[in-house]
Order: structure tokens, then sequence, then C-alpha cells
């Protein structure tokens, strides 16, 4: 069994019913395997549908998040954060605080990263990234 964190991005395509997500995590749940949300994208997602007032998307991703479950962050997951952005910034490289958290929490878990925003998280070692769009 896999556990499979989603980025932003996957979640909204779930919400927005894109037919490949949708089949895609119907075949995984088939399989077996589970979905997590990172604490991060639970705020992201919150904060568009509030913004937003989609009160049917949010009653769905409401299901979504009670079924898959919510992350923590801990203290783990910002030393993990924290050794990241200063490796990064070493190097040159940054990346947004949100996607740094999400990646950090995935790292922590060792969960692969389902997302489509490939360039945010490519210079991040040790975070194993998926895409299901393309």
């Amino acid at each position: 069994m896999t556990t499979y964190a989603l980025d932003t991005n996957i979640v909204s395509y779930f919400l927005k019913k894109d037919a490949v997500i949708v089949a895609r995590m119907r075949l995984e749940n088939s399989k077996g395997n589970q979905f997590v949300i990172p604490p991060t994208v639970y705020f992201e997602i919150n904060n568009w549908l509030l913004r937003n007032n989609s009160k049917n998307k949010m009653a769905t991703f409401e299901k979504m998040y009670f079924a898959q479950g919510i992350g923590v962050i801990d203290k783990i997951v910002l030393d993990i954060a924290s050794t990241v952005k200063l490796k990064m910034q070493k190097q040159g490289q940054g990346i947004e605080d949100d996607d740094l958290f999400i990646a950090a929490y995935c790292m922590k878990h060792n969960l692969p990263l389902v997302t489509n925003n490939i360039d945010h998280f490519k210079n991040v070692e040790g975070l194993n990234i998926l895409n299901w769009v393309k």
C-alpha cells in the first residue's frame, strides 16, 4: 500500500472534477492506496474555497479530508524545512515557504508528492515527485 501526498493543484483538479485526476485517484484507491493532504495544502485550498464562496466544492473538500486525513506540521517537519531551505539558499536556489512546508512534510513521512508543479519542487533533494497530469 502506498500513501500519496496531494499538492494544492491536484486537490484543485479533483474539486473541479478533472477527468484524469479523478480517474487516477479512483484507480489508486481501488489498489488500496491512500492519500493525505499536507497541512499547507489544506490551508491553501480552504482559503481559496472561502474566498470564492464555493459551497459545493467546500462540501466535497470536507468529505475528501475527512476520508483522507490532514497532516500535521510538527517540530521535525519544521527542522527539515529549515535544513532544506538553508541548503537551497547556499546553492542559490529559492523555494516558496508554502512549497517548502509541503516538501518537508512529505520528506518526514517518506511520501511521494503528487503535483503538476514540478518546477516548484524539482530542486528539493530527496523529495519523490510524481506528476499524474502529464
